[in-house]
């Protein structure tokens, strides 16, 4: 048994979303978004080198020793599943696990919103998961598929780095595929999907203009394509896209937004109530021919406005979801109030009311001199 698995069996009993280990520190565990320390010495630099060297396949590990950062998936003896981070900083090695559900999760166990299981009945187009780092897009993104997966009878082909949840084919075909293992890009994997008869491409992450390039050609082209971004409103994203491809291609780019683009969700993750683990909230945008012309007449600045009045074609803002869940007393208030954009809204419902602005009393007028 690799002795980092010690550290995971500890975190898997706890229920912990991740283990991060630095030089100079302890080893830390994520619980319920909260960072906490192990009660363990602080770890040496030639040992926690050793730690993630055991663990390592030797070309990762040569390639680890030529100074690139390692993603990779890694499966340990005391069971569960992880993907790991391992990179060199200032003080010396680190390394962060996030723990893989070995069940794939159903989008009504995610309580995401009913939009998100109508978007896997199209056969074309994009739709787009974004998020910080960390805010379970992927995670999002699996139990989409599986929904596929179990009601329709396609061709799906993913493309992740690294694989996280297995999918084994059910009514679907399934085909996994990892950067740096089986494609050397996403890029890459997108154009050889297109040519493997694929019903739906799921991209990763859309990280650079080839790949958004080469998602948007596939879209266009009768698939339909799952993709992340790491941004933190729909807004943003749209402008991500646009921004991303070369100034002579964003008119064709916005007129590709207009036409195949299906939805974007983008997603926090929010302390549930009485510390019940994290729930993911989602901010909608459902394409519409009024936001489709927002978008070609460079107006995405009024696409919240949309969001907002959209709630019968299943849009919402971040505010309005994180109002709903905080008013039903399925989030945090508290952390609410954190992710709020318009925080007013969220002040009566502050608990800890150390985060409120603090309110400045007038100055007391000068005393006047009556005589």
């Amino acid at each position: 048994m690799a002795r980092i698995d010690a550290f995971l069996k500890l975190g898997a009993s706890q229920g912990c979303s991740d283990l991060h280990l630095a030089v100079g520190v302890p080893p830390m565990l994520r619980m319920n978004g909260d960072l906490l320390p192990i009660k363990f010495r602080e770890l040496r630099d030639a040992e926690l080198e050793s730690y993630v060297t055991e663990i390592l396949t030797k070309s990762q590990a040569e390639h680890f020793t030529q100074g690139h950062d390692l993603d990779f998936s890694y499966v340990s003896t005391e069971g569960g599943r992880f993907r790991v981070n391992v990179f060199r900083k200032d003080t010396g090695i680190g390394a962060a696990f996030r723990a893989i559900p070995t069940d794939i999760p159903t989008i009504d166990r995610l309580a995401l919103p009913p939009i998100v299981r109508k978007l896997c009945d199209y056969h074309q187009g994009m739709i787009l998961v974004t998020g910080s780092t960390g805010t379970g897009k992927s995670t999002t993104l699996a139990a989409m598929i599986d929904l596929l997966n179990t009601t329709r009878k396609l061709n799906i082909v993913s493309l992740e780095d690294p694989i996280e949840f297995v999918h084994r084919s059910k009514q679907s075909q399934v085909i996994q595929r990892e950067l740096g293992t089986h494609i050397p890009s996403f890029a890459e994997g997108v154009r050889a999907a297109m040519r493997e008869d694929p019903d739906v491409i799921l991209v990763g992450e859309l990280r650079d203009a080839e790949t958004i390039s080469m998602a948007m050609t596939a879209a266009e082209t009768g698939h339909l394509v799952l993709g992340t971004l790491h941004t933190t409103s729909a807004t943003k994203t749209i402008d991500r896209v646009i921004d991303a491809l070369p100034v002579e291609e964003r008119e064709q780019t916005k007129s590709f937004l207009a036409q195949s683009l299906l939805a974007v969700v983008t997603q926090v993750l929010v302390k549930g109530s009485e510390n019940r683990g994290r729930r993911a909230i989602c901010e909608v945008m459902v394409m519409t021919k009024a936001i489709a012309k927002l978008i070609q007449s460079d107006q995405t600045h009024q696409l919240p406005s949309q969001l907002q009045t959209g709630r019968d074609l299943g849009m919402q803002l971040l505010d309005q979801a994180l109002l709903a869940a905080v008013t039903a007393r399925e989030i945090d208030p508290d952390d609410a109030y954190n992710y709020a954009s318009d925080k007013r809204l969220f002040q009566k419902f502050v608990t800890d009311t150390s985060m409120l602005p603090k309110l400045e009393m007038p100055a007391a007028a000068p005393a006047t001199n009556a005589g």
